[in-house]
């Protein structure tokens, strides 16, 4: 693919929408992270060029460019790939009812395609109680830290279930009151998302 030409008639809007369909086409085809994908995307097209911050399209537009490429690239195979998904997704909430589970990412919100995995959050008083479940259930994993939206360090347990890439990030159960709604499903969410499918 050539780069994207900068020119003065180049609308900020314009730049984003390339930057933003460029991002979904890595995120459906190869299953990039949006951070990962928004960059490719922008040396792709503007190469090392000194961007402004109002350049980068957010993650919401780039949720959309990717439902948008689903459509027109994956119709055949995408929606039984995210029923799949939230199907298992449902299961393992089901068992890890007493952490308090919420799915989130792409599973939730309906762009899951044929490189994603299901993330759910749990929130408890002790993380440990994660980590002993898990292994009582003869499921081994691994252990990862990231940070929270507050700075906060979280552990993430990543595992096979099923054949299918699962990532547990583990809250601590105040931490219920200070995330968006909008963002995570409970089971019964995710149930409804199932039954209108």
């Amino acid at each position: 693919m050539t780069n994207f030409i900068f020119n003065d008639g180049d609308s900020v809007a314009q730049i984003r929408d390339e930057i933003a369909s460029l991002a979904a086409k890595f995120i459906a085809e190869e299953g990039a992270e949006y951070g990962t994908a928004k960059r490719r995307a922008v040396k792709q097209l503007l190469g090392n060029q000194k961007l402004n911050g109002n350049i980068l399209p957010d993650n919401a537009q780039i949720e959309q460019q990717v439902r948008e490429y689903q459509a027109l690239f994956f119709a055949d195979s995408q929606p039984a790939r995210l029923l799949h998904l939230r199907q298992l997704a449902a299961l393992l909430m089901q068992e890890l009812a007493q952490f308090n589970p919420y799915v989130i990412g792409a599973v939730f919100n309906g762009t899951a395609g044929e490189h994603s995995d299901i993330h759910l959050h749990l929130y408890t008083d002790n993380s440990k109680d994660v980590a002993i479940f898990l292994l009582n259930l003869g499921i081994d994993y691994e252990v990862s830290e990231h940070q929270g939206k507050r700075g906060e360090a979280l552990e993430t347990l990543s595992f096979l279930y099923k054949n299918e890439g699962v990532h547990l990030l583990v809250h601590d159960i105040d931490d219920l009151r200070h995330t968006d709604k909008n963002e995570r499903g409970s089971l019964a969410n995710l149930q409804t998302l199932i039954d209108q499918q």
